[in-house]
């Protein structure tokens, strides 16, 4: 496939859904945990939408859930949904195509992806209230990003092969670290450190842990063979699936992944791709196949 070709298809094709693929769905499920160990409950179908719903990412402060949502054009727009009003809202309607919604650190902005018809993929942002976007970094393929700082964000590049990077938004200097790594770029809670994967063989994946002062890199576990979604929880703990079950793992306690009990819902989890928690520690976004 040509480059450009495959820089067009790439973000909605590796690990989601294409224009020619099923849709997927976002559930929201409840989360507690009970000596130590992981419940869910409680899962609502929060986008109940025919096509691609996918890529969630919560608020910190508000019960908000930003994704990225597919309209009649197969166009991507991000979404807006009030977990306790249970009203969504669309922040974008652009003849582009947006995706990866993530606050920024100010908490002013939505940062995305803006995937362009020429093959740019550019990172940019929009006020929390809408508006026209700013554009951050134009001179990268960018397929995902996570914030570090107010300054500095982590970046999946594409290419052959993908590439991470850490940009400075405001000396511009972009330094790679690492290559042939997976989507997933998480901040660890409570700690001044981020986690990627980094796939080493077609089985053989491991989540790697950047240390955000010196930029060393280190491996923390494996992950679960060939899956590269994850997220973590506040107490530390990193949620896997492998497609239909939902495991966690301890990276500083536990020897091996933990499946996770799911009081109601497992038939539901078909598919499992992307997770994502909120701060509070009690909600856990899934999406699954359509």
């Amino acid at each position: 496939m040509a480059l450009r070709a495959f820089i067009i298809l790439f973000l909605v094709s590796a690990g989601s859904k294409s224009f020619s693929q099923t849709g997927s769905e976002i559930l929201l499920f409840d989360l507690k945990t009970k000596k130590g160990e992981i419940i869910l409950s409680n899962p609502k179908n929060i986008t109940n939408h025919v096509g691609y719903d996918n890529q969630p990412s919560f608020h910190p402060d508000e019960p908000i859930i930003y994704y990225s949502s597919f309209n009649e054009e197969g166009r991507s727009d991000i979404k807006i949904h009030n977990y306790k009003t249970g009203v969504t809202t669309a922040l974008t309607q652009t003849a582009e195509r947006e995706y990866s919604p993530t606050l920024t650190p100010d908490k002013q902005f939505v940062s995305c992806i803006i995937q362009r018809d020429n093959g740019a993929q550019d990172l940019g942002k929009y006020a929390v209230k809408g508006g026209e976007p700013v554009v951050l970094i134009n001179n990268l393929t960018v397929g995902y990003h996570s914030w570090i700082d107010n300054d500095r964000v982590l970046l999946f590049v594409l290419g052959e092969p993908q590439t991470l990077h850490v940009y400075n938004l405001k000396t511009k200097e972009d330094k790679i670290l690492d290559t042939n790594i997976g989507r997933s770029l998480h901040q660890t809670p409570n700690e001044k450190t981020m986690s990627y994967i980094k796939k080493n063989a077609p089985d053989n994946w491991d989540i790697m842990q950047l240390d955000v002062e010196t930029l060393a890199t280190s491996k923390l576990m494996d992950a679960l063979p060939s899956r590269e979604d994850l997220c973590w929880t506040i107490k530390g703990k990193i949620i896997m699936s492998d497609g239909a079950k939902i495991y966690s793992r301890d990276p500083k306690k536990d020897k091996a992944w933990k499946e996770i009990q799911i009081q109601l819902g497992q038939q539901l989890l078909k598919g499992t791709t992307r997770l994502a928690t909120n701060k509070s520690g009690n909600k856990l976004a899934v999406v699954v196949a359509e």
